[in-house]
């Protein structure tokens, strides 16, 4: 693979890692057991690794190469327009828990799936401003 890595590339695989801690809060708190689980977790731990490895590769080239610096900057802007979405999530999640809408469980899963929900926001955002060269 000689393509040249992005930085949309490496944003848009952070979705991958939002996926993947999704999957390992569900394996740490589930409370039922079924004999299929451990298919999908040595499915999913393995995917890790594999996943790992590769990304190593692609953020070592993309270390060398050149950085363009309207993306970053682009980055920069998303990641505060983010930093925002989850502290007002965050805020909502608390008072949730505060007034007892939802129990610690649940409450990791809103934050689980806060977390997978800000990174594919953050991609979508980061793709709109570098694609219009803001």
């Amino acid at each position: 693979m000689k393509s040249k890595v992005t930085l949309r590339e490496i944003v848009g695989t952070k979705i991958i890692y939002a996926a993947l801690l999704v999957c390992y809060y569900w394996m740490w708190a589930r409370r039922d057991w079924h004999d299929y689980y451990t298919t999908i977790q040595n499915v999913i731990t393995g995917f890790t690794i594999l996943f790992f490895a590769m990304q190593a590769n692609r953020i070592r080239k993309y270390s060398k190469e050149e950085k363009d610096e309207l993306a970053i900057q682009n980055l920069r802007r998303t990641d505060a327009i983010g930093f925002k979405i989850m502290i007002a999530a965050t805020i909502a999640i608390a008072f949730a828990c505060a007034v007892t809408f939802i129990d610690g469980r649940m409450a990791g899963y809103a934050l689980m799936g806060m977390i997978l929900i800000l990174t594919v926001i953050r991609f979508v955002i980061f793709c709109v401003m570098d694609n219009k060269g803001v």
